[in-house]
């Protein structure tokens, strides 16, 4: 792992689960994310002639700090979406359930009731 990497706060962003399969692609996405701020560091350090060598490298490791701090970010800002929908979603499966088991319930009830009204008039006749 690179500096960069460690100083982003670690290898790879927190994971929400702990699947083996979702770290190892977690790992392996924020490993490419690290490569592709360290080459664009590079391209964009690499038009600018008059640096020394000490200065590229201290322009590099700040835009990699800066391209890693944002991309945990957007990944922080994506996984609290991802819970704030689960929790809608559950709560809105919870009452489609109770919905569902109320209509049940109702249906259930309603045609036994048919069934105990239809077999008293049929016995007292």
């Amino acid at each position: 792992m690179t500096d960069a990497g460690r100083r982003a706060g670690g290898g790879h962003p927190p994971e929400a689960g702990g699947d083996l399969g979702n770290e190892v692609e977690g790992y392996l996405l924020w490993r490419a994310r690290i490569t592709e701020a360290e080459q664009r560091a590079r391209e964009f350090t690499g038009r600018m002639d008059w640096l020394t060598t000490g200065q590229r490298d201290e322009v590099e490791r700040h835009y990699v700090d800066d391209s890693l701090r944002r991309a945990r970010q957007d990944l922080e800002r994506i996984a609290a979406r991802c819970v704030s929908l689960r929790d809608e979603y559950e709560r809105r499966y919870r009452g489609l359930r109770v919905r569902c088991v109320g209509w049940a319930v109702a249906v259930c009830g309603g045609a036994a009731f048919v069934a105990t009204a239809l077999t008293a008039v049929s016995l007292s006749r």
